[in-house]
């Protein structure tokens, strides 16, 4: 049976592909690996890839939400560019265990990483 990597024709991957894949600026430098995903329970919608980041000499690391909108997977490095910088990400709001039930914090989040939020999309969550 192909693999969803094998078979370019298919949008479908694997979540064991999605946890640790490469999140690299649009250079190609990698700054950081995927830790886990936040999923709404009720649509199955992926909202936010949380992402281990490390600064320079791992001076600033930490897992920090990015939108799912910021990432765009590249077939070609199996894995993930966005226009993050690390700049960006060590300036973003802080989050805690219940910052996801925060739609102010939601909303600072997409705002800061110029997201659209989910819930503005079709078929978005209110």
């Amino acid at each position: 049976m192909a693999t969803a990597a094998a078979n370019r024709k298919t949008n479908l991957i694997s979540s064991q592909h999605i946890d640790s894949a490469a999140v690299c600026d649009t250079g190609g430098k990698e700054i950081g690996k995927i830790d886990h995903l936040m999923i709404d329970m009720a649509s199955g919608r992926v909202l936010y890839a949380v992402v281990n980041f490390c600064g320079f000499m791992c001076l600033h690391p930490g897992h920090h939400p990015l939108p799912w909108t910021s990432l765009k997977y590249d077939r070609d490095r199996r894995g993930y560019v966005t226009d993050v910088s690390q700049d960006l990400v060590e300036s973003a709001p802080d989050y805690t265990d219940e910052s996801w039930m925060d739609r102010e914090w939601e909303t600072r989040v997409h705002q800061h990483y110029s997201a659209r939020p989910y819930w503005q999309e079709i078929g978005g969550q209110q």
